[in-house]
């Protein structure tokens, strides 16, 4: 595949597939947000291909250079310091651009620091919405927080340890204190997950805190009421028995069965 979009470990080395491996190995040539970064990944593996830099800085400057290679029919793997670039790492204007001209691209699968931070908070995984870093900006901030605070899903952000502080102080503003869980350090020695309400995550932050962070907050639990009551009658109007429904709408929203059974019953009544 000429274009290849690969995932790089997030902490522990080992966490890279095979496949990325091979794709890595048979490239022509590896963009990458940091030479010296990518080159560990690449010395542990004995992987040795020609390098070009590929950051947030100079994204737009070398996708000229890349399409080219891409153009003439090299092999261009695209990888982060960290996790799965396209997202919140470089990548993703090239794919696009690379799609728009009939270039055949691929996407790994692969490590990424969302959905372990999803399921070791401890909230719900269904529905759950990406938010990526908040802006740096108050006002923007706030304008963001307003505009998903009322989303059934749980919430998930990048935040980084010095604006920490402010991103949660915000986010109580706006969300209230809320259930959430700060996952920090995934995959590597100092991993943990601070599970408690934002006011008990902004007390720690407080005392300081080093690592990628992963922050995640519980959706607007009225809306979660709202949205899944409106599937159940849905879902009865389509024919579906109640016991599918329960079964279906428990494993989507986290609710207990015998919830959604009684509101059907209710219903019924």
């Amino acid at each position: 595949m000429p274009l290849s979009l690969v995932p790089t470990p997030i902490g522990n080395l080992e966490d890279i597939t095979l496949r990325s491996l091979r794709v890595l190995r048979e490239a022509d040539i590896i963009a990458c947000e940091d030479t010296r970064t990518s080159s560990i990944l690449l010395r542990h593996y004995d992987i040795h291909k020609p390098l070009t830099s590929f950051h947030v800085h100079n994204e737009n400057d070398k996708l000229p250079f890349l399409l080219s290679k891409l153009r003439e029919g090299s092999k261009v793997a695209v990888i982060s310091d960290a996790g799965t670039p396209g997202i919140s790492d470089p990548g993703w204007i090239l794919l696009r651009r690379a799609m728009d001209e009939g270039l055949a691209v691929d996407v790994l699968p692969g490590p990424n620091a969302v959905i372990p931070a999803v399921l070791m908070s401890g909230l719900s995984p269904q529905p759950f919405a990406f938010v990526g870093f908040p802006p740096e900006k108050h006002g923007e901030r706030l304008r963001l927080f307003e505009a998903v605070k009322d989303f059934p899903a749980t919430l998930c952000f990048y935040v980084s340890p010095h604006k920490a502080m402010k991103d949660i102080a915000d986010m109580i503003q706006v969300f209230g204190d809320r259930d959430s869980a700060l996952v920090r350090e995934i995959s590597k020695v100092y991993q943990e997950s601070i599970r408690g309400n934002l006011s008990v995550i902004l007390e720690r932050v407080t005392q300081g805190v080093k690592g990628e962070l992963v922050l995640v907050v519980s959706g607007c639990e009225e809306c979660v009421n709202d949205t899944w009551k409106n599937e159940a009658i849905s879902m009865l109007e389509s024919g579906i028995s109640m016991k599918d429904t329960a079964s279906l709408l428990s494993e989507r929203f986290g609710i207990p069965k015998n919830e959604i059974r009684k509101y059907i019953i209710a219903l019924k009544n």
